[in-house]
């Protein structure tokens, strides 16, 4: 049965170690001690908790109500965009990972797409669709 570190859980859920062991602590996730004497949190049900955490949409999705098909959304910080004519390549940093997607220059412009600008990246078989929040008031 694999077992993983605390900062191995917090890196695999993407939040802090100490949001881990916060969990740890209130028993939302069961954990052990090693061979080495580190605490560790039982594989299955950190992947459970993973689970739970995207079905209630816990920092991801849009919140918004809509039904989507697509499930791999990636929101960050749009780093570059390069249009040239009928075509844009816009990259995000969406936490670790680094996200591109090609799309019209016109629709990189009407999505109003600079480096610094708030997306989504929302990834279904091998297109990238961008979204990109409501104007704020």
């Amino acid at each position: 049965m694999p077992q993983y570190r605390i900062s191995e859980a917090s890196e695999l859920l993407g939040v802090s170690d100490d949001t881990v062991r916060r969990w740890v602590d209130d028993r939302r996730l069961p954990s052990s001690v090693d061979g080495a004497g580190r605490k560790v949190v039982d594989g299955a049900a950190l992947a459970r908790h993973a689970q739970e955490l995207a079905a209630r949409g816990a920092g991801r999705g849009s919140g918004d109500g809509v039904g989507r098909s697509a499930r791999n959304r990636f929101t960050g910080l749009v780093t570059r965009v390069v249009a040239d004519g009928v075509m844009a390549q816009v990259e995000l940093q969406c936490g670790p990972y680094r996200v591109v997607s090609l799309m019209s220059s016109e629709a990189a412009s009407e999505l109003g797409l600079e480096p610094g600008s708030l997306a989504t990246a929302v990834v279904k078989a091998t297109n990238v669709i961008v979204e990109t929040p409501p104007a704020r008031p």
